[in-house]
């Protein structure tokens, strides 16, 4: 029994997708139900509800071989270590006591960098895989760059005024992946039986690109300029506050995105099986992704 959770996300879908090929029995934990396609839930086994709580995962997980493990998104948790540690809390107890043997789970980069210990999200996200690995399960914990898909926040600004932002340097090179190549990554090893023990796998996304770079890809696809443009950390504060995120989320996000900047995604040396992982190219998820995005807005 494999069980998948976040399945309506924009990840967990395409997770849930490719292993209802493999022909495992599947089962997902999902607050709304009714959001699953018809198709998909007269295919899977449904337990209704949220996985940050403890009577949810308890049925879930019992009789389960593997757990596919995604956090929701919670602006408005109290800080990183509520959102990620506080929310995995319960599922870490119920995989230990119900015998869960393999664990994929969506993290990121940044372990063993000099910038990790204080990297807001990235910090916590570390910090959950240590919960979930301490319950004995074996864990494959999908360190991720950062995601292609966050472009897809900026619709407005790109389409209305050519323009996307951020607080990170135009120059500096980041490492960034498409949501659906994590999605392929992790149905592959939800799907092997053979994999044991602990290990991380760097999903780096086949180039590094700045923003001034994405900025010309993104001009290119679209056939019309846009512009990367830097703002200050207090404008971001400001932003994101207006829309409602928690002071503790909010000083998460500022120090991650202070630690890209300073190298915490630098830890690993890229190698050719990088992308042969995470083969989507920038300029094709624009194509893809962005460009029909831009088109319906």
């Amino acid at each position: 029994m494999i069980v998948i959770t976040a399945p309506t996300g924009n990840i967990g879908h395409q997770v849930l997708d490719t292993v209802l090929t493999g022909g495992e029995p599947v089962r997902v934990i999902a607050r709304y139900p009714a959001r699953l396609p018809a198709g998909i839930r007269e295919r899977v086994e449904v337990v209704q509800g949220s996985h940050g709580d403890p009577q949810v995962v308890a049925r879930a997980f019992d009789g389960a071989d593997t757990v596919f493990w995604l956090l929701p998104p919670d602006p408005r948790a109290a800080g990183v270590h509520a959102a990620f540690a506080g929310f995995t809390a319960p599922a870490a107890e119920a995989m230990r006591r119900l015998g869960v043997a393999r664990v994929v789970d969506v993290s990121a980069l940044g372990r063993g960098t000099p910038h990790a210990d204080k990297a807001g999200y990235v910090t916590a996200s570390l910090a959950m895989d240590d919960l979930i690995a301490g319950t004995g399960v074996a864990l494959r914990a999908l360190t991720a760059a950062g995601f292609m898909d966050n472009v897809l926040r900026q619709v407005q600004p790109i389409k209305e005024q050519g323009l996307f932002f951020d607080v990170v340097s135009p120059d500096r090179p980041l490492r960034v992946v498409a949501a659906r190549d994590i999605a392929a990554v992790a149905a592959r090893l939800l799907l092997d039986t053979a994999w044991t023990g602990r290990a991380e796998v760097p999903l780096l996304g086949p180039e590094d690109l700045s923003y001034n770079d994405m900025a010309a890809v993104i001009s290119e696809v679209l056939g019309t300029p846009v512009q990367y443009r830097q703002i200050p950390v207090q404008a971001l504060e400001e932003r994101l506050t207006g829309r409602g995120m928690s002071p503790g989320m909010v000083q998460g996000m500022v120090e991650m995105l202070e630690a890209k900047e300073k190298g915490l995604d630098d830890g690993i040396t890229r190698t050719p099986q990088h992308a042969t992982d995470t083969p989507t190219t920038f300029h094709q998820w624009c194509e893809d992704v962005l460009k029909p995005a831009i088109q319906a807005a």
